[in-house]
């Protein structure tokens, strides 16, 4: 029946346009072999999640899956033509939509989480009935790969607002196309950003060795990246040494991303890095820090790690939870609670199931001081376990 449709509408048809879908979305994270098929999966995908929007939110990272993507992005060759024959010509025009697009919800994601089901349905929508059509549209080599940037650009903001409600094997399988359609437009530096995405992802679900290799991929198939970029990697390489205990390592990446940082040029920074900033990198070297139980060293970061632009509301929230929880495991309570009223005032607005997760963090080591007024008062406002999914 998929096929018959195809043929009369002169694009592809998924199952799952049809009707025929399974209970839960699938997880397989195979990274597609070339352009075609990674477009046959970014469709099947955006159609399925359009059907269930918030599949096996408990799901397991597929390590395998993500450690052979990053190999087959890095090693495989470039791909000789991303050409194709539709009845609808792509435009310039088109694709500066699509950026624009691209822009307007990660502004959204950024001011108030990615957990928030209206605003990824209403993404979907728009993949599955205005980009679908145009990759299967008209173009040269050049326009497709032009094409290919802006479609990984939303695929992988897509998967980190996923990622930020709790999805994750909707945002790895995501990832992983956006990742794929990254090489298709031969776009290595943004490739690089989202296999540094999918080792954000695995560094929170606890397989930190794993993402300490994708983030050394992702900075080796970098290469002589801008500093903002290589900010960013290395910044994420050091919470991946972090969270697997490996000091040294951890200490190099973050001497590494702060060098970087010091020679970030506005002028040469690709679009989407804009946003690394010293706060990001503060509140990267917080949480490593912290993993190794250096309070006293990670709260030097504190200051810095909360000079954010406003639009940067979910940030703000991680770090001031992390701040917090930091100053009651150190046993400077009255600081813990000066922090954690801060974020009280604000973290409700924040659709995350990681903002909920650091919520309930310094709840945890709130709780044994509960006996006192201030820490009681606390907890009765602190929006424990919301995840607004």
């Amino acid at each position: 029946m998929a096929k018959t449709f195809a043929r009369k509408l002169g694009r592809s048809v998924a199952a799952a346009e049809l009707g025929f879908t399974a209970t839960d979305v699938d997880t397989n994270a195979s990274y597609p072999p070339s352009p075609s098929h990674a477009v046959n999966a970014a469709e099947q995908l955006w159609a399925m999640l359009a059907k269930q929007l918030n599949p096996q939110s408990n799901g397991a990272f597929q390590n395998d899956a993500a450690l052979q993507a990053a190999l087959a992005w890095r090693y495989d060759l470039p791909d000789e033509t991303v050409t194709h024959s539709g009845r609808q010509s792509v435009t310039t025009a088109d694709i500066d939509s699509l950026y624009a697009l691209a822009d307007h919800f990660t502004e959204l994601d950024r001011r108030h989480g990615g957990g928030s089901p209206r605003t990824r349905a209403i993404m979907i929508d728009l993949l599955t009935r205005q980009v679908s059509p145009m990759l299967r549209g008209n173009y040269t080599d050049a326009t497709g790969r032009n094409l290919m940037r802006p479609v990984a650009t939303l695929s992988g903001q897509l998967a980190f607002m996923s990622y930020d409600a709790g999805n994750h094997p909707a945002a790895q399988r995501l990832l992983t196309v956006a990742l794929r359609l990254a090489k298709a437009a031969d776009d290595r530096l943004y490739g690089a950003h989202l296999l540094a995405n999918l080792a954000t992802q695995a560094v929170y679900l606890g397989h930190a060795q794993d993402a300490a290799r994708l983030a050394e991929a992702a900075i080796d198939g970098a290469g002589r990246a801008p500093a903002a970029v290589r900010a960013r990697l290395y910044t994420t390489a050091a919470s991946a040494y972090g969270g697997s205990g490996e000091r040294r390592a951890r200490q190099s990446a973050l001497a590494k991303a702060e060098r970087a940082l010091d020679r970030m040029d506005a002028g040469s920074c690709p679009r989407w890095a804009s946003y690394f900033s010293a706060a990001h990198f503060a509140g990267a070297a917080l949480r490593c820090l912290s993993d190794l139980r250096l309070c006293r060293q990670a709260l030097r970061h504190a200051p810095s790690a909360v000079m954010l632009a406003d639009q940067n509301a979910r940030t703000r929230a991680l770090h001031t939870a992390l701040i917090a929880t930091i100053h009651a495991r150190a046993g400077d309570i009255d600081a813990a609670c000066d922090w954690g009223r801060e974020l009280a005032g604000y973290a409700p607005g924040v659709h995350s199931a990681r903002v909920a997760h650091r919520v309930r963090e310094l709840i945890t080591a709130l709780t044994p001081h509960r006996a006192m007024p201030q820490v009681n008062g606390l907890l009765v406002h602190l929006p424990a376990g919301r995840t607004h999914n």
